[in-house]
């Protein structure tokens, strides 16, 4: 392996290959990851219409209007790049992003109508606090991992609240993440640390959500 990436050929493929995943795997994607994971694996009563309607839903307020805040940044120049390389360009989308996670499983995804989606969204709201309270110490976790982080623990959740094979979704997942961090590092997007306590903010608020719905 580490022949295969001194090797100036495949050292330059991979340069052009990482950064695919952090655009792939941007934070902004991963709720609509999350809830099309847990329409597939998940066992529930929802006919096609309704799917599509959560889905939109989702879409509207994580993606969409997420998307709409940041170009708004952009032409104030408040934010530079989807990205947000820089700390005091993360304070504010991470506040827009909390504040609409807090709408969502407020008013929409609820916990008495989609419970294991509801904890999801709530453990990516914690992460988002974890992400905005560790700015103010001046400590830059990577967003992108507390996403693939969650996304993982969230399936792994799934697949075992409903008994379903999903052992190799749960291994691509895992090879995302090391191609993710991978990624952040090819970047110089982050240092080891930065990513390692991003994969700890995403991953503990799920499992601990666990205990209330597996």
């Amino acid at each position: 392996m580490s022949s295969f990436v001194k090797n100036p050929k495949h050292r330059f493929a991979l340069k052009k290959v990482l950064p695919l995943f952090s655009y792939i795997f941007h934070p902004i994607f991963i709720p609509v990851f999350g809830t099309l994971f847990y329409l597939s694996l998940n066992e529930n009563y929802l006919i096609p219409a309704q799917q599509y309607l959560i889905l939109i839903q989702i879409s509207i307020l994580t993606v969409f209007i997420p998307l709409c805040f940041f170009f708004l940044l952009k032409t104030l120049g408040k934010a530079d790049s989807v990205m947000l390389s820089d700390l005091s360009q993360r304070k504010i989308p991470l506040v827009i992003q909390a504040a609409l996670l807090f709408i969502l499983t407020a008013k929409s995804i609820t916990e008495d109508t989609l419970p294991e989606l509801h904890y999801f969204f709530v453990g990516g709201l914690i992460s988002s606090l974890l992400a905005l309270v560790l700015l103010f110490a001046r400590i830059k976790a990577s967003l992108h991992m507390i996403g693939i982080a969650a996304l993982t623990a969230f399936v792994v959740g799934l697949s075992m609240h409903n008994q379903a094979n999903a052992i190799y979704i749960i291994a691509a997942l895992a090879l995302a993440n090391g191609l993710i961090a991978a990624s952040r590092l090819e970047m110089q997007a982050h240092t080891g640390k930065e990513l390692l306590i991003g994969f700890f903010a995403g991953l503990l608020p799920q499992v601990i959500l666990w205990y209330f719905w597996l």
